[in-house]
């Protein structure tokens, strides 16, 4: 996963607001050789200079070898991360601690027989590992490979025997899906209220495929859901993850310029603060979603444009979306 760096040095903005501490509690770790790559040094690189105290891992399968099969290759992610964060807890690449938390994969869909790939994942990371993202998501027609996923997972027996195991081990769930699912959610998040359930991306609103150019259409169905989904106390949201063009379709990927912060701001403010209004900012952390929202702007753009989003928040409401919701959902020291 690459973006051209002479594109985005196009738009340089210099870090604002550096007293404001930060847990990136959402980016990527990958290298399959040879085009797909973003390690400790590239994520060190991107930090720099905005005050990320630590961040948090979240599985991209970025270390499975396509040929194996066996549902405990997801393991193998998780022990790959585990030593970059030794790495970086050594003080060597700087004073950000990367992935003091991680979140890895397991097929929940297998229900009971899914206990020994937690346990697994436990004993890869025993201090550092936190939950399970098992993505859900699924349209009609496709905008992107759907080989493992299957409709209504979310209501399936069996899947939610593998959801409940999580409680039993301390995990949380990081549910990952697209804006005409989100009813399905809060339907599931009602009947698992002492569950924690971390929504990702603000529940994917699409702008590709059959929801190209109907942003309009898209908001209406999507601002109610959220509204509602947020009357669940068990669910906190991630604020970010519209710079994936590919999905999204906001398009600023497309520009001859990167968008400076304000210009970012002007298209994604609106969902940023409906669903900061929603859910209230003890309940919402912004995230960076890096690798594949580089394909949008650079780091330090991305954190200005959540800064001047929420100037007129006070301070103990930003210390909560910067760093404090992560800190108690991800359950992490404060360094």
């Amino acid at each position: 996963m690459t973006t051209d760096p002479n594109w985005l040095a196009q738009v340089d903005e210099a870090p604002i607001e550096t007293d404001i501490p930060i847990i990136d509690p959402h980016h990527h770790l990958m290298h399959r050789p040879p085009d797909v790559k973003y390690i400790l040094e590239d994520i060190v690189a991107d930090t720099a200079g905005n005050n990320v105290r630590q961040t948090v891992f979240i599985q991209a399968s970025g270390m499975q070898n396509p040929n194996e099969t066996s549902p405990f290759r997801f393991v193998n992610e998780t022990k790959w991360v585990e030593g970059i964060a030794v790495q970086s807890a050594s003080g060597y690449w700087g004073p950000t601690r990367v992935a003091t938390g991680i979140v890895g994969h397991a097929p929940l869909s297998l229900g009971d027989d899914v206990a020994p790939i937690l346990e697994a994942h436990l004993a890869a990371s025993p201090s550092r590992f936190r939950g399970i993202r098992d993505s859900t998501w699924w349209t009609e027609p496709p905008v992107r490979d759907q080989a493992r996923q299957r409709q209504g997972m979310l209501q399936d027996p069996k899947y939610r025997r593998g959801f409940e195991l999580l409680h039993k081990y301390g995990l949380s769930y990081e549910a990952w899906l697209f804006h005409p699912q989100i009813a399905e959610l809060t339907a599931f998040a009602r009947d698992y209220p002492d569950h924690t359930i971390i929504l990702n991306h603000l529940a994917g609103p699409l702008g590709v495929g059959a929801w190209e150019g109907k942003r309009d259409e898209v908001w209406a169905a999507w601002a109610p859901a959220i509204t509602e989904l947020a009357t669940c106390q068990n669910v906190v949201v991630k604020v970010g993850g519209l710079g994936m063009g590919y999905l999204n379709g906001l398009g600023f990927e497309k520009r001859p310029k990167p968008p400076t912060s304000d210009e970012m701001n002007e298209v994604t403010g609106p969902w940023y603060s409906h669903i900061i209004e929603a859910f209230g900012p003890s309940r919402c952390m912004f995230e960076s979603n890096f690798p594949p929202d580089k394909s949008s702007s650079s780091y330090t753009v991305l954190w200005n444009s959540f800064k001047k989003l929420t100037k007129s928040y006070s301070a103990s409401e930003r210390a909560d979306m910067f760093h404090d919701v992560a800190m108690r959902t991800y359950r992490l020291e404060r360094i």
